[in-house]
């Protein structure tokens, strides 16, 4: 017998939650994956000053080279939030709660002002994520689904 997911609110173009919804995830797919990039090119900021020095003595290399692996693993969270809403916010929350210690421990209160917007922003994803279990959206495939059948 196989057990299927039914969302407990079924998504419309209409409904105030799934258009909520539909934003989160736009931005956090898009967002962590320009970060990521950003982190090969420095185009927006020198990245590894943000780094806290006692992060950068626990990496191997110098904290340009922890830069590079930090977009990677942006650019595979927005991936993740793609593919996998219900699991990739959780993904980015983390992550997003790891550069808050990071920034409140690096020169304390220095950046107490991007850690409090980072916190928002985790804030952000765990609502996503939230939002995407309520309405059964684990994955594309499941989401698109619902969608089909909602139509």
């Amino acid at each position: 017998m196989q057990v299927t997911h039914v969302p407990t609110r079924v998504p419309t173009a209409r409904d105030p939650a799934f258009q909520g919804y539909l934003l989160l995830r736009v931005g956090f797919v898009v967002a962590p994956i320009l970060a990521g990039l950003d982190k090969f090119f420095d185009f927006t900021v020198d990245w590894s000053r943000y780094l806290a020095p006692w992060v950068n003595d626990l990496v191997p290399g110098s904290a340009d080279d922890f830069m590079i692996v930090v977009g990677v693993i942006e650019i595979a969270a927005g991936i993740a939030v793609l593919i996998s809403p219900k699991w990739g916010s959780l993904i980015v929350a983390a992550w997003l709660a790891g550069i808050v210690v990071n920034l409140l421990t690096f020169d304390p209160p220095r950046f107490y002002d991007i850690a409090l917007r980072d916190f928002g922003l985790m804030l952000g994803a765990l609502t996503l994520n939230r939002l995407a279990t309520s309405f059964g959206a684990t994955t594309i495939v499941e989401e698109t689904r619902h969608l089909k059948t909602a139509a």
